[in-house]
C-alpha cells in the first residue's frame, strides 16, 4: 500500500510547508522525505527539484555529501558495523568481511531479496563491547566471524 503514487503524495504534503523556500531549506526538505519514506526515490528528488527550481543534480550533490541521506530503502534487517578504533583493533574489518560475502553487498547496499541493509559507522559508543555490531537498533558485541554467521543464518531461518 506505499506506492509510488503514495509516496509522491506524501512528498507533496510536505512541500505544501514550504510554499515559498528557497535552496535553504532544501535540507530540512530532503530530511522530512526521507524520515517518511526511509530513503530518497528518484521521484521525490525530482518533485523537491520542481518545488526549489533546482537542478536535480544540485539536489544529488547535497544530498550525497551528507551520510545521513539514503537513495535506496533498508532491509528489513538494517546492519550498523562499527568502525572505530576499538572495533577496529578487535577485528571489526573482519566482521564487515564476513557481512559483506554473506549478504553479498557493499555497505550502503540492500541486499535484492530486501532482508538485509548494510552500513559503516566510524562509532556506535559501546567500546568495551568491542567490536560491536547493530541489527536493528539491537546491540551484539565481541562478534566475530562465527557468531556473525550464527546470526545472519538464524534471521535466514526465521525468514523461511
Amino acid at each position: 500500500m506505499n506506492t509510488a503514487k503514495d509516496k509522491i503524495v506524501v512528498v507533496e504534503d510536505i512541500l505544501l510547508d514550504y510554499k515559498e523556500a528557497g535552496r535553504d531549506k532544501l535540507i530540512p526538505i530532503l530530511q522530512k522525505v526521507q524520515e517518511h519514506h526511509g530513503y530518497l526515490s528518484k521521484e521525490s528528488v525530482t518533485k523537491i527539484s520542481k518545488h526549489l527550481n533546482l537542478p536535480v543534480s544540485k539536489i544529488y550533490g547535497v544530498a550525497t555529501f551528507y551520510n545521513q541521506f539514503r537513495f535506496k530503502p533498508k532491509g528489513k534487517y538494517h546492519i550498523l558495523v562499527c568502525r572505530g578504533t576499538a572495533c577496529h583493533v578487535k577485528g571489526s574489518l573482519d566482521v564487515l568481511g564476513t557481512l559483506i560475502n554473506m549478504l553479498n553487498i557493499e555497505p550502503g547496499q540492500t541486499s535484492r531479496d530486501e532482508l538485509f541493509s548494510l552500513e559503516v559507522v566510524a562509532c556506535i559508543g559501546a567500546c568495551g563491547l568491542a567490536p560491536l555490531i547493530c541489527i536493528n537498533e539491537e546491540f551484539h558485541g565481541n562478534v566475530n566471524s562465527d557468531k556473525i554467521e550464527a546470526l545472519i543464518e538464524n534471521i535466514r531461518k526465521e525468514e523461511n
